[in-house]
């Protein structure tokens, strides 16, 4: 009995006493621990740090060619379409089809029978009414004198005089037919109008062929040559004004051919603006001599507008497009990048012109600007990398 009540007395000590130590242990650290949470709370975040790796390129001054370039279309110097002048039988042709040809080299003949005797009739017809006008002519002249004796009426010799003026027309008439009929007779043989080189057989002889209606062969006049191109309406009064003190070098490239450019000279300006595509049609006249250049032919066109002196150039990657407008990465002197906004220019060879914004010496980033933020640090990747300059 005394052993129970001993074991329930301990029991119920310990059932008292085992929570009150963490109770207060946790109440004496609370204090502690409240200031703790404080000061955490009151700390700042500590900002990340990063570098990115990027690539770079120096602003540099330099003489610039003011080009503008294009896609432009060779174009024969001279185009025509022979026709025969009659109706007529295809009798021959004095030339292979895509064979270069002189000028008043003989191209084709046609039958001259049908124009021969049509010829000799009218020369037959020539000396009747010749012979009939010279009887006509004597008659009047023996009527006058008989008029002026008083032998015949003058209504007999004015009839006499009639008849011999209008036998004179006719034989006048006559001549005039024959000289068509010889210069039919002379379109039967068909001769090129100018040098150049013709293209395919339109009509193989043995045909019939008509008066302008039938188109025998196209020659196209290929030395020199023509090379259109199109350019924006905004190089217009820079074209004409460069223009007006020389004549303009132009550069047209042969597609795989780029290490071999042919030199011509601008020499037709439109003189309309296509309003439906904002741009005016130019036309370069090269020599040809090689006869490299082909009408309808492709070519990549370069129209030399003079240079600018002292100009600032940046590579082309380095020039960004944002909502802005453009603008650039400037690397500074700790190897943090500001955004840069320019004014660009032209672009040529991979370098692009800069009017405003940088000067000569600034390091700009031309790669990796995706991951790029003004103040950022970069890690320059270039095997020799350009030391940043003083900023303006």
């Amino acid at each position: 009995m005394v052993f129970s009540r001993v074991l329930n007395h301990n029991w119920l000590e310990s059932r008292c006493w085992l929570p009150t130590v963490p109770v207060a242990a946790c109440l004496a650290l609370l204090p502690a621990c409240g200031g703790k949470n404080k000061e955490v709370a009151a700390a700042p975040p500590q900002q990340m740090a990063m570098t990115v790796p990027v690539t770079v390129g120096t602003a540099t001054q330099k003489t610039v060619p003011v080009e503008v370039r294009a896609i432009g279309t060779v174009e024969a110097y001279s185009t025509v379409t022979v026709k025969s002048q009659i109706d007529g039988a295809l009798e021959k042709a004095y030339f292979t089809q895509g064979q270069d040809v002189k000028k008043g080299q003989l191209l084709y003949t046609i039958d001259r029978s049908p124009f021969e005797v049509a010829l000799h009739q009218l020369e037959a017809n020539l000396a009747r009414d010749s012979a009939q006008a010279q009887n006509a002519r004597v008659q009047s002249e023996r009527y006058a004198t008989l008029e002026q004796e008083g032998v015949v009426s003058k209504d007999q010799y004015d009839t006499f005089r009639t008849n011999a003026a209008a036998l004179d027309a006719t034989v006048r008439a006559d001549q005039a037919a024959i000289e068509s009929a010889k210069i039919n007779l002379g379109y039967c043989s068909i001769y090129s109008p100018m040098e150049g080189r013709t293209g395919s057989l339109l009509v193989q002889p043995g045909n019939l062929v008509k008066n302008n209606d039938t188109s025998l062969v196209v020659i196209n006049q290929i030395v020199p040559i023509y090379v259109d191109f199109s350019v924006p309406e905004k190089y217009l009064a820079q074209i004409r004004s460069y223009g007006a003190h020389s004549r303009l070098r132009v550069a047209a490239t042969i597609p795989g051919q780029e290490n071999r450019p042919l030199e011509g000279v601008l020499d037709f300006i439109n003189n309309t603006v296509d309003s439906s595509t904002g741009t005016i049609m130019l036309k370069g006249t090269f020599a040809n001599e090689e006869k490299r250049l082909w009408p309808g032919q492709f070519v990549n066109v370069v129209l030399d507008l003079g240079a600018l002196t002292n100009a600032t150039v940046v590579p082309s990657q380095a020039v960004q497009t944002g909502q802005s407008g453009q603008y650039v990465f400037v690397l500074k002197t700790d190897n943090s990048v500001e955004m840069r906004p320019v004014v660009s220019g032209e672009t040529i060879e991979g370098q692009t012109v800069i009017e405003k914004g940088i000067t000569p010496g600034a390091v700009v980033v031309t790669d990796g600007q995706l991951m790029l933020f003004p103040g950022v640090k970069v890690l320059i990747r270039d095997s020799s990398p350009a030391k940043p300059a003083s900023q303006p």
